[in-house]
Parts: structure tokens; C-alpha cells; sequence
């Protein structure tokens, strides 16, 4: 009897093994879609060094911002929880590397009563020769090791792996972002700190000629409509004072804020046109700069990663095997096996597991891991796009603001002029007041425009270096 069913046994073990092997071989892993090269260089620059390969320590030449980097990279609470969620990948991967690793568990089991033998000649619980030993009272140790044949485990460790580095790469990217707003917000200090001075320094102006309207009324060559228009001027730009001072405070809080701390004073150089524009030409070929972008690295270990997945999954169709040693003390009562040699109970099971009747749950979890795959895949081709886009507009950018700089510096020189002209003319009798209000209008649109577009150079600048991968090594 026990010969025929273990013959039995024999066909039903080949029989679920032949059904996994097929199942799994029916699976075949569907091609990803191929990716467009990137182009060799960005507008003709083949330099192959970066910008992006500088220390932003090197990179920001003042001091006043180098302070404040190393302090919002210790403060920043963003950036603090960053690390908490790396810890949590790094807790996932543990998990998934010690399923390589057999288990141990201590077993105390206590049973009252007899054993009734089934009409099959086992026990109640199954065969005799095994059961009928361990559904004794017990006490000891017992292990349960999964053997990783087809490498399934390992796959998932893998995968976790993987995850754990996208999230470490997650942090690269927030550090460079946190270096790139804080420097950006330095600068936009800098530049609205010229933009007050600039507003002060007219507001001068305009009094004097509002002085000046005051003293050619009393002379009867000008009128109260005149002397009104210069007062309206005056209060114009008084205004537009107050308006820079509150912008000014709203910048240095939301500056404070990313540091981690309460709103103080910010320590900042004297005055934006003394510092050196940190800028190189040597920005590198495209592929140069996806080694260095943070996000498409984490895109490129959330890709691999989820490859992992697909064959992890894949190998679910396999029957999987496992072993269970045990050793303890083992008797009808336990302090008979206290007392008795015999009670020692040394012993090893052996288990295949084959899923004939749960293939539509693993086909489910492998089609989910297909589409997460190719979504991967997808984000991944995004950054690059992004990437290689964004550094292309930057360049355009910066190019075309030193122009524009360099034009506005000389229409600046030119109004100032003017409005010196004008003044002397008015005062001659051979311009009107309307034409010296319209020279000192123009001339402070003209200043802080040009303010405005050296902010806007520094600001580019520092887009540049986050795009092209810098400041977070």
C-alpha cells in the first residue's frame, strides 16, 4: 500500500513540475520598446568636461552663499525626511536579502489525548510514521529555508536593491535643488538690493526736480499743473520703494524657511554687480550629463529594478522548494522526554510547492509588472527629454540675456544722460516739464530693467548647473 502511494506520489510531484516548466516557458517577457539616441552635442559644444563635475562649493564664488548652502543642507527638513525614506528602502532591502537565509523559530507544542488513525493507516493528521511524532508534545527548534532555484529571491532582492538606490539618488536630486533655490534666492536679494538702491537714488532726483518745478512756478514760468505732475512722480516712485522693501523681507523669509530656521537678517555680499558671474562655456556632451543628473539615475535604478520585478515574477509559474529541519524533545508528556535519551527528535521535511490552481493571480502580478516595467521605461526616456531640452533652453537663455544685458547697460548710460539734458535745458527754458518727467521715467524703468536681466543671468546660471547634475556631489 505505502509503495503505490508513493508511485503515486512520484507522477504527481513529475506532473506539477512538467505543468510549472511549461507555464513558465509559455511566459516569455515582452520587448521593451527601443529608445531614441541622443544627440552627440548641445548647440555645437563638444567640449566633454561639465560644469556640472564642479563642487558647488568651487562653483559659488562667495562666501555669503556658500554659508547658507552648508546650512540649509543641515537644516533643511525636506531634506531630513529625505533621509528617513532612504532608511525605509534600506529596511526593504534587508527584508528581501534575508529571504535568502534559512529561519529559525523555537516551538513549544502541547497536545492532550490519543491519535486516532485514519482508515488510510495514518493518522488523523496524516502519516503515521511522521505526524504521530510531532503532534507529540514538543519542544525545540525548527528552520525553514526556501531553496532560491530558479532565482527568484534573488531577483527580488535585486529589485530592492535598486529601489533603495533610486531613493538614495531621490536625496542627490533634492540636494541639488536645495543648493540651486538657495543660491537663486540669494541672488534675487542681490539684485531687488540694487533694484531699492536704484528706486532711492531717483527718488533724489525726482525731489530735487519737484524743488526745482517749485521755484520756476514762483518765477511765473511754470504752473500748478506742472508742480503736481512731479508730485505724482514722486509718489509714484515713493511707492514702488515700499513695495521693493516688503519684497525684499518676503524673499529673506522664504530664504529663511529653507534654511530650518526663523526669520533673521541675511548676511549677503555688498552689491550683485560685484560678484563674478559663475559661469563657464564647458558644459559636455549629452551623455556626460545624464551620468550626472540625479533624476535620470533614479530613473535609471527605478528601470532596473522593475526588469528585476518582471522576472521575479515570471519565476512565480515555478514550483518553488523548501526544507524544514527540526530538532527538540519529543514524547507523549514532556517530562517523560526530559528524563528519557529517546526523547531526542531529530528530523528534516521536505515541501514542494507548485501553483496549478493559482495561475490567474501570477499571470495578474505579471502582467502588473509588464506595465510597471514599461512605465519605468517610459519615466526614463521623460528625464531624458527633459534633461537634454532643458540644458538646450538654458544655453539660448543665458546667450541671449549677456545681449540684452550689454543693450540695456548702454540705454541706461544714454537716459542718464538725457535726463541730465533735460534738466539743463528746463531750466534754460528750451524743454518742456513733460519731456523731463518723461526722461526721469524712463531713465529708472531702463535701471532696473538692466537689474533684472543681470538677476536673471545669475538665475540662469544656476539652472544650468542643477541641469547639467551639479551640486549635489
Amino acid at each position: 500500500m505505502f509503495l503505490k502511494n508513493t508511485k503515486y506520489v512520484h507522477l504527481a510531484i513529475a506532473a506539477c513540475i512538467f505543468f510549472a516548466m511549461y507555464a513558465c516557458k509559455s511566459i516569455e517577457v515582452p520587448s521593451l520598446p527601443e529608445m531614441e539616441p541622443v544627440p552627440e552635442t548641445f548647440l555645437d559644444i563638444t567640449d566633454s568636461s561639465s560644469i556640472g563635475d564642479i563642487s558647488w562649493k568651487e562653483f559659488f564664488n562667495d562666501p555669503n552663499l556658500v554659508y547658507l548652502i552648508e546650512e540649509g543642507l543641515d537644516n533643511n527638513l525636506d531634506l531630513l525626511a529625505a533621509f528617513e525614506r532612504i532608511e525605509i528602502a534600506r529596511t526593504q532591502y534587508r527584508i528581501s536579502k534575508g529571504a535568502l537565509y534559512p529561519t529559525m523559530d523555537g516551538i513549544v507544542r502541547y497536545r492532550s489525548g490519543d491519535i486516532r488513525p485514519n482508515l488510510l493507516g495514518g493518522t488523523i493528521n496524516g502519516d503515521r510514521n511522521v505526524v504521530n511524532r510531532l503532534e507529540n508534545n514538543f519542544i525545540g527548534f525548527q528552520s525553514t529555508w526556501e531553496i532560491d532555484v530558479w532565482g527568484k529571491l534573488r531577483d527580488r532582492k535585486e529589485a530592492n536593491l535598486e529601489a533603495f538606490m533610486a531613493t538614495e539618488k531621490g536625496r542627490h536630486l533634492m540636494v541639488t535643488n536645495i543648493v540651486a533655490e538657495i543660491a537663486k534666492l540669494y541672488y534675487e536679494l542681490l539684485g531687488m538690493d540694487i533694484e531699492l538702491e536704484t528706486i532711492e537714488r531717483n527718488i533724489e532726483f525726482q525731489e530735487m526736480a519737484l524743488e526745482l518745478i517749485k521755484i520756476q512756478k514762483m518765477a511765473g514760468r511754470a504752473t500748478e499743473l506742472a508742480v503736481q505732475q512731479f508730485s505724482a512722480q514722486l509718489l509714484s516712485t515713493k511707492s514702488l520703494a515700499f513695495e521693493k522693501r516688503q519684497e525684499i523681507l518676503e524673499t529673506e523669509n522664504y530664504l529663511n524657511f529653507i534654511l530650518g530656521r526663523f526669520p533673521e537678517p541675511i548676511a549677503r555680499a555688498s552689491s550683485l554687480l560685484e560678484i563674478k558671474l559663475p559661469y563657464g562655456m564647458e558644459v559636455g556632451i549629452p551623455s556626460d550629463m545624464l551620468l550626472r543628473r540625479p533624476d535620470i539615475q533614479q530613473a535609471e535604478h527605478e528601470l532596473r529594478a522593475a526588469n528585476f520585478n518582471v522576472e521575479a515574477a515570471r519565476k512565480e509559474f515555478l514550483p518553488s522548494f523548501s526544507f524544514t529541519p527540526y530538532v527538540g524533545l519529543n514524547d507523549r508528556s514532556l517530562p517523560a522526554a526530559l528524563k528519557m535519551p529517546g526523547g531526542l527528535t531529530i528530523g528534516l521535511l521536505g515541501g514542494l510547492t507548485t501553483p496549478i490552481f493559482a495561475q490567474n493571480r501570477i499571470q495578474a502580478g505579471f502582467d502588473q509588472a509588464v506595465a510597471n516595467n514599461k512605465i519605468a521605461l517610459y519615466n526614463y526616456q521623460q528625464r531624458i527629454l527633459d534633461g537634454y531640452q532643458e540644458v538646450s533652453n538654458k544655453l539660448l537663455r543665458l546667450d541671449n540675456l549677456r545681449n540684452v544685458y550689454s543693450l540695456r547697460d548702454e540705454e541706461t548710460a544714454v537716459l542718464l544722460n538725457a535726463v541730465s539734458t533735460s534738466n539743463e535745458l528746463f531750466r534754460g527754458g528750451y524743454a518742456t516739464y513733460l519731456e523731463v518727467i518723461t526722461a526721469q521715467s524712463r531713465v529708472l524703468e531702463a535701471e532696473l530693467n538692466k537689474t533684472n536681466t543681470r538677476i536673471q543671468m545669475f538665475l540662469t546660471v544656476v539652472d544650468l548647473y542643477r541641469a547639467l547634475g551639479g551640486g549635489w556631489n
